[in-house]
């Protein structure tokens, strides 16, 4: 539990994995900070994580959002480091990023860096807490900003959900507050009190950022005394006022908002049910583990379990289960059902059955068996844990010193090892319908509710329930087989690793065949007893037409349907599989213990090779691929450029609207026909990596190509040469800008977005390196201006792009206050101002941003999975550069600021005669009138107007395919 005195603990060593190799020192300074440093000598990056004990429960009232505004104004300025937005320049400049955000109780403050610049960033950091500055002009600026965000977030379910769950509370409880904020909360009611919100922000930060209240984790290259030594330097003037750790008791939720079954109507397509219990935090009891025990059992998805008898009924397509919203003094239990159209239907059999499994749960007890093997599982998992870039391990880290005691800090609840049934069932009995909060959304209830949440518009409506009603749900759902699950036989034994693995630095292409490519890299680097497995079928009649695109999705989706009661075993073990549709096909990821990855995989093959349609579940996984497909009006306006931008420039990629189209029409006979004939010619693309030697690849492969190619009637015959699939990507014309204006299509949707691109090169080392500065130099000055110094939207974007080895750039700015035209002519604007910084950057600034470009390429893969990650992309696109980041390193050293100038004003200069952009411009029901203004305004020169995607991308010139060149053994 939270430790008392920083001073007068006596701590234990702290407890970390076997094979964690880093070393770890905690510390309290004279002001009552407290510390853990990490030394990694490893690490290509360092970073740094400050929580504070105070969050959006300390809004004052009236001044709703006031922490989460605190936590975006210390980005600005310091006394000491006055410029503003110096502090996010510096980290951008050194490689790295920064973020925060505001929890109910605190406030996290993080970034990474590469290592030459942590010393820096540690003392830039620190004045966030000394001596921050808080203008008045950047105030005004950030309220919008906010603002802003909460806007973007408005049309989100997953959060209308919870702040429904939120007013449903006690309205004297923090619980119950709106914690964003918003110009109501934040400009509007302020000045109608007289209040100044600049000098209720000060106010805050003085009353509540103390030291003996933070917490600090450094992870750090150095070793631990050099760490200790920078921390007590940097950190040691952070004002210590005592400040009391703040408790907020008592339940959020008395009996008026018990026993209640909320209706509730989402923005999307689809129905959902969450029911909730007030608990005891599980922070109390997490060595024994009571929530991680129910959880395992209530959300287990093998033979028996309710998921399993859910789906068997037709009635559910998901499951989740666990602890929410906890603090040190209430918590809640949760389970969240994604319902198919029949199971909104019988609503009461489901909780009816959810209920009857907790009676199974209370009736066989509390098994030592299954808290052995679960805490087996979770041993397991602890000891071999991948390691993780430094930013996420720091985070992970700071916000649980308060909760824990020192020694598991790292451990936290991760290692359930007291079995005590009385715990265990002292949380069951809490699942009871005497305390049970049911909220059911679906959009059936539009129309049937009388009740509005305040801060997003939820409408809902409110129905008491009894125990007594629960009871006669109980008695009348279906009398299904609902069962503990069996022992897991899939859990490691095995930890051994392979003693005789190559040395090879790259894949190894072992095998190529008319049926398979197979590229093997054994493990050299992170010496865990894990593998990764990605095989890759290439079906020309997959991605034939929307309707074969829609099959196979289906056909991938049941895949998993059919497998998950056997194979959901292995993921409990640690053992992950999955299936996704690809536009060549489909692919399979195997990931986990390599121990009994093979047994895994033969499964996985023989679900494939005897796939037969049930038509009960063919009929609930096409109702929920139809919504998914119906939702997609609903993705923010942001995304939706994202997807026109990708169907203008891919070839050979449909529009979602002839997906969805195709779909009524689609019933069990066709995917029954069309299987075979998807399967019919193929080729298999397969990469081994981990701890599996030579051999054992080998034989995966040679198993895939025995079931599937050989045999007196094989399934899959090898590919014509001409339908080896092709990567092909729209070409540009130099010297035109290009648009796209569209309409929103979610027409309760205020915000627009603008999608800006710029195409520059087809895979070229130098000139990647080239586009690659381009973005670190500009990103930050594009964010500082376009979203801090203008507010055109909180949602502000300079990222590269890649589409299948064609390089460019985009920005995306989705906007409330400016429309899409606007916008684009603000992006031009920065890109002039860009230019005169260009011209005018010092050239040991020019150095700093190649070098901080240089280590970052120099890091080294943390995992097996990034590893794969970065080799398998070579491998999907075709370009098989293995030593990519080596060859981008050399172009570097040789970049003269000449050079990059040069691509500047050939590239991405507004109206540089080479230049080749696409703007997307989605427009929002606010900006209505200024879409019809640019759908039929006069064309500037050089511009020109996209009316038909598909028009226009058939009349296009195409980038040669890196896929299909061939590979020599």
């Amino acid at each position: 539990m939270a430790v008392g005195n920083k001073e007068e603990v006596v701590v234990e060593e702290i407890v970390k994995a076997r094979t964690d190799k880093r070393q770890y020192r905690r510390i309290v300074l004279p002001n009552s900070l407290e510390v853990l440093l990490i030394s990694d000598h490893d690490t290509d990056k360092c970073a740094a994580s400050m929580d504070v004990k105070v969050g959006a429960f300390s809004d004052p009232d009236g001044l709703e959002g006031l922490a989460h505004f605190l936590e975006h104004m210390l980005f600005y300025a310091s006394e000491k480091y006055p410029s503003e937005d110096s502090y996010s320049k510096y980290i951008n400049e050194h490689g790295g990023r920064r973020n925060a955000y505001t929890a109910s109780e605190n406030t996290n403050y993080y970034f990474d860096i590469n290592s030459d610049g942590f010393e820096e960033a540690l003392d830039r950091f620190a004045q966030f807490f000394i001596n921050p500055l808080m203008s008045v002009d950047a105030t005004m600026r950030e309220i919008k900003a906010v603002d802003s965000e909460n806007q973007n977030n408005l049309l989100s379910d997953g959060r209308r959900l919870k702040w429904l769950q939120k007013h449903l509370s006690s309205a004297d409880h923090p619980y119950h507050k709106f914690s964003t904020g918003n110009w109501e909360t934040l400009d509007v009611r302020p000045k109608a009190k007289g209040l100044d919100t600049r000098e209720e922000l000060i106010k805050f930060y003085k009353q509540y950022y103390s030291a003996n209240i933070m917490h600090l984790v450094i992870y750090g290259k150095e070793n631990l005394d050099k760490l200790q030594a920078t921390v007590e330097d940097k950190f040691k003037d952070i004002r210590n006022i005592d400040r009391n750790c703040l408790r907020f008791g008592g339940e959020p939720c008395t009996s008026e908002h018990l026993q209640i079954l909320v209706k509730t109507v989402p923005i999307k397509e689809g129905h959902k049910l969450r029911v909730v219990w007030p608990i005891t935090p599980e922070i109390h009891h997490y060595k024994e583990g009571p929530c991680r025990y129910l959880s395992h059992l209530i959300h287990h998805e093998a033979k028996g379990s309710l998921y399993a008898v859910l789906k068997t009924l037709g009635w559910a397509t998901g499951l989740s289960a666990g602890e929410s919203d906890s603090t040190l003094e209430f918590s809640f239990f949760k389970v969240d059902i994604d319902l198919t159209d029949a199971g909104h239907d019988h609503m009461q059999d489901i909780v009816g059955l959810l209920f009857k499994y907790i009676s199974l749960l209370q009736q066989c007890g509390v098994c030592k068996w299954i808290f052995d093997e679960l805490s087996a599982v979770c041993e397991t998992k602890f000891h071999y844990q991948d390691k993780i870039q430094p930013i996420n391990y720091v985070v992970s880290i700071s916000p649980n010193m308060q909760k824990y005691p020192p020694k598991d800090w790292l451990v936290r609840s991760s290692l359930p090892s007291n079995f005590s049934p009385d715990i265990i069932q002292m949380v069951l009995n809490k699942l009871s319908s005497d305390n049970v909060r049911i909220f059911w959304e679906s959009k059936k209830f539009e129309g049937h509710t009388n009740m509005s949440e305040p801060w997003y518009g939820t409408a809902y409506s409110v129905e008491r329930i009894t125990g007594s009603m629960i009871q006669e749900w109980i008695l009348s759902s279906p009398n299904e087989n609902l069962h503990l699950p069996a022992r897991n036989v899939f859990i490691p034994t095995d930890f051994s690793l392979k003693n005789d693995l190559e040395k090879a630095k790259c894949p190894v292409l072992l095998i190529k065949s008319p049926y398979s490519t197979l590229w093997y890299k054994p493990d050299t680097m992170f010496f865990t007893p894990k593998a990764y497995v990605k095989i890759a079928f290439t079906c020309p009649h997959a991605s034939a037409s929307p309707e074969t695109e829609v099959l196979t999705s289906i056909f991938t989706w049941l895949w998993m349907d059919y497998l998950n009661e056997y194979a959901y075993y292995a993921r409990v073990a640690g053992l992950s599989y999955g299936i996704n549709h690809t536009v060549s096909g489909f692919q399979v990821t195997l990931v986990g213990y390599n121990h009994k990855l093979r047994i895994l995989l033969e499964t996985v093959v023989e679900k494939i090779a005897t796939f037969k349609v049930k038509s009960d579940r063919f009929a609930v996984i096409k109702e929920m691929v139809t919504k998914r497909y119906q939702n997609m009006k609903f993705q923010q306006p942001n995304q939706q450029a994202r997807k026109y931008c990708s169907l203008i420039l891919k070839d050979h990629t449909f529009p979602w609207t002839e997906n969805l189209e195709a779909l009524p029409h689609l019933q069990v006979e066709d995917l029954a026909k069309f299987v075979p004939l998807m399967l019919s010619r193929a080729f298999v693309e397969c990469y081994t990596a981990g701890n599996l030697e030579r051999n054992e690849a080998e034989s995966m492969i040679e198993h895939i190509e025995e079931v599937f190619f050989k045999g007196s009637k094989p399934m899959c015959q090898p590919l014509f040469p001409s339908q080896h699939l092709m990567n092909r990507v729209v070409k540009l014309e130099r010297g035109k800008s290009y648009f796209y204006p569209v309409e929103g299509l979610n027409p309760s949707d205020e915000n627009s977005a603008l999608l800006h691109y710029i195409q520059v090169h087809r895979d070229d080392f130098m000139l990647n390196v080239k586009l690659q500065l381009f973005v670190r130099m500009a990103k930050q000055a594009a964010f500082h201006q376009l979203r801090s110094v203008e507010q055109l939207g909180y949602i502000t974007f300079l990222q590269p792009r890649n589409d299948s080895g064609v390089c460019g750039v985009q920005f995306i700015i989705q906007s409330k206050v400016k429309d899409p035209a606007h916008i684009d002519l603000r992006v031009e604007e920065f890109l002039k101002g860009f230019e005169t910084k260009l011209y005018e950057m010092p050239n040991d600034e020019f150095k700093s941003n190649v070098n901080a470009l240089i280590d970052m390429k120099l890091e080294k893969h943390r995992n097996l999975r990034e590893e794969a990650g970065f080799y398998w992309g070579e491998i999907s696109v075709g370009t098989l550069k293995f030593d990519r980041k080596e060859s981008e390193i050399a172009a570097l050293r040789q970049l003269t600021q000449q050079e990059m100038m040069d691509f500047f004003i050939e590239h991405i200069k507004v109206g540089a005669p080479q230049k080749r952009s696409l703007s997307v411009r989605v427009y929002g029901n606010s900006h209505s009138s200024e879409y019809m203004t640019d759908k039929s305004s006069p064309l500037q020169p050089c511009s020109v107007k996209i009316d038909d995607i598909l028009s226009f991308r058939s009349s296009q010139s195409l980038y040669g395919s890196f896929k299909g060149n061939d590979v020599k053994l």
